[in-house]
């Protein structure tokens, strides 16, 4: 078989099991969610192997601490992708809720339930938690789902996918529900992003060039993910002890997340007083610091700041600061140069703080707390298939709502449009 028809008959047999899917009773989604989260616990020492195999080669091969960071496994990780699921397991179903319903004039009845997509495809780079986290919550609101995960992570995909599709399947889920594409070639992910018919929706994960390829060549709709430029801006009415807490924890905690803060803001009032204290801080976790000439003047060591600074996902511990000369300046910057995922303002005017939230563009905006609660396990969703940067059908975190769709029940008692009855 050519890769083309390995990955059509892969995406056939996720669209044959989808309708059964659509239809599996919430005990045994609930029941496969705990067996796959009891297998992935059963199976760790085999999935790390696979991992560590995976790691060896991208270190190999040069890849970037950084994304090695995004690709490495360890018992903890494991141990949270099986919570993961537990915690998606307990979450309400998200399929058949009646949303609206209306009886109108003419006497139809009209009501609108929640339903599932169909068949997710999901691109994806380096990170094998992914395929955890987007199995458990395609299953949990019935849809079907095809991987392509980065060619660095195949082992531990394979891994991965392998022990929740067998945990699945004897835990009474459709057999074809999961499928993972296991192969390198990047032909993949453009048959993938034409399998229109077969796939109901594509989302990708990953770096900004995986994402403007998928977006510019899919004929399946796409769901924009990930990338993530994310400001802090410190207000003049801040608290500079907690300012520097929030700037380390969004920069430093894991900056190769799409969450990490890549640019500071700082208000002109404070700068001098502010950024030397928080700059010693920075440079003791490691952070390079790029910054622009009034930066420079306060903090002699740092490294200019050119145009691309600011639109750019280092991933790494760099940040770029601009001092700006109030709230409005910061807002300003914020909408021309971010990606719409997530941005926080430091201060103790509420008023101002008000201001930032409903003027910035992004998918979450913050007042006083670090941009890396941006994740659908802290939001409350058991774990996440994405944060949306785009603005159609979802935006932010995508939970097991984000995976559905409505359908309108329409009930009638004999009612037509037009017809005119004759004798």
């Amino acid at each position: 078989m050519t890769i083309e028809q390995e990955i059509r008959a892969q995406a056939e047999a996720a669209k044959a099991a989808s309708d059964a899917l659509a239809a599996l009773p919430l005990g045994i989604r609930n029941e496969a969610l705990h067996a796959m989260a009891d297998a992935l616990t059963a199976q760790t020492e085999m999935i790390l192997r696979e991992n560590a195999a995976d790691m060896e080669d991208a270190a190999a091969a040069g890849m970037q601490p950084a994304y090695l960071d995004r690709l490495r496994l360890d018992e903890a990780r494991v141990a949270g992708m099986a919570q993961g699921l537990r915690l998606t397991a307990a979450l309400p179903d998200p399929l058949g809720r009646e949303d609206y319903s209306v009886r109108r004039p003419n006497g139809l009845e009209i009501r609108r339930l929640r339903v599932p997509l169909g068949v997710v495809g999901i691109v994806y780079e380096a990170r094998p938690n992914v395929t955890s986290d987007a199995v458990g919550l395609c299953l949990k609101s019935g849809n079907a789902v095809v991987l392509r995960g980065g060619s660095d992570a195949l082992r531990s995909n394979c891994a991965v996918a392998d022990v929740l599709a067998r945990a699945a399947y004897a835990a009474g889920v459709p057999h074809g529900t999961v499928q993972l594409l296991a192969m390198k070639e990047r032909a993949a992910v453009d048959v993938m992003t034409h399998l229109t018919g077969l796939l109901d929706v594509i989302i990708p994960r990953g770096g900004a060039g995986l994402i403007r390829r998928v977006v510019e060549s899919s004929t399946v709709p796409v769901i924009e993910t990930g990338a993530g430029v994310c400001h802090v801006y410190v207000d003049r009415a801040a608290d500079f002890t907690m300012a520097r807490r929030i700037v380390r924890d969004a920069k430093v905690s894991r900056p190769s997340v799409c969450n990490a803060a890549e640019t500071l803001l700082v208000h002109e009032e404070i700068a001098a007083a502010f950024l030397p204290r928080l700059a010693a801080a920075l440079r003791a976790d490691g952070v390079e610091l790029r910054g622009c000439a009034r930066t420079l003047a306060i903090l002699s060591d740092a490294l200019p700041a050119a145009e691309e600074d600011w639109e750019t996902e280092y991933g790494d511990l760099i940040l770029s600061i601009r001092i700006v000369p109030d709230v409005d300046a910061a807002i300003a910057h914020i909408n021309r140069y971010n990606t719409g995922h997530s941005e926080t303002i430091v201060t103790n005017d509420i008023r101002t703080a008000h201001r930032f939230q409903h003027a910035v563009d992004a998918s979450t905006v913050y007042v006083n707390a670090s941009t890396r609660f941006t994740d659908g396990f802290e939001f409350g969703f058991g774990a996440e298939i994405g944060i949306s940067t785009q603005k159609l059908h979802v935006r932010g975190p995508m939970g097991l709502d984000a995976l559905t769709s409505t359908k309108y029940l329409v009930y009638g008692d004999g009612q037509v449009r037009s017809l005119v009855d004759t004798p």
